[in-house]
């Protein structure tokens, strides 16, 4: 399998009408932040799952999809929903599980460093089939930050406005918090339900019906949905 240096060029990615090359991250260097990872994950050569599943052939493969692995109900639905793991969603899931995620098992708070999750992404690369033949701009030219905003994270919304627009929501999610088939969302912490949400504007999370919802609403709606239903009996 062929090594990645730091400064090895991905391949020629349009953007805006114009080609630009992207940088991918330094392999040897994702080898020791995988160390954060090693608790519960295994990867190369005789991995297996551990408290979460191995990593071999990560990239390009359906979420939930790895066969013999126990995976939440969360990532199930993920998985169902279309989510496949590139690097523009590996790295936004490394960055904060419940931005692609909400109930995931996986504990880990996330690694904020962009450079850092583009050496382990590297990483993580070789353990691919046949990572010489994975194009360089899907799955793995670096792709922009999905982080939410803090400014937006800090905006308080009003409760009453939200009950006032929940309406659509519960036509589907039930008010009662029950689960049947389709995922709660009464009592979630603000901050999750706008990180999902707002992961449902940038279509990193797959549901075409909530990618359409979630792009009607305004960050002070997102906010007063959240304020609603994280008080919601």
């Amino acid at each position: 399998m062929p090594r990645l240096s730091a400064l090895t060029l991905a391949a020629m990615v349009v953007s805006g009408g114009a080609a630009r090359a992207e940088l991918i991250g330094d392999a040897e260097k994702g080898a020791e932040q995988f160390s954060e990872c090693s608790g519960c994950h295994q990867v190369g050569k005789g991995a297996e799952d551990r408290i979460g599943p191995h990593l071999n052939g990560i990239f390009g493969r359906r979420a939930a999809a790895h066969d013999g692995y126990r995976y939440s109900a969360s990532m199930e639905r993920a998985g169902v929903d279309g989510l496949t793991w590139t690097l523009e969603t590996l790295d936004a899931y490394i960055e904060n599980p419940r931005a692609l995620v909400s109930r995931t098992r996986m504990s880990y708070r996330g690694m904020k460093d962009e450079q850092a999750r583009a050496d382990l992404l590297a990483y993580l690369r070789r353990f691919s089939d046949n990572p010489a033949n994975i194009p360089e701009a899907a799955p793995t030219a670096i792709g922009t930050d999905h982080s939410v905003d803090p400014d937006i994270l800090a905006i308080q919304g009003d409760p009453e406005y939200g009950e006032y627009l929940s309406s659509e929501c519960v036509s589907c999610h039930q008010a009662d918090g029950s689960a049947d088939g389709i995922p709660s969302i009464t009592r979630w912490p603000e901050e999750d339900f706008v990180v999902a949400m707002h992961a449902y504007k940038d279509k990193l999370r797959p549901h075409p019906v909530m990618q359409m919802m979630a792009g009607r609403l305004s960050n002070e709606e997102i906010a007063a949905l959240a304020a609603y239903f994280k008080d919601l009996e």
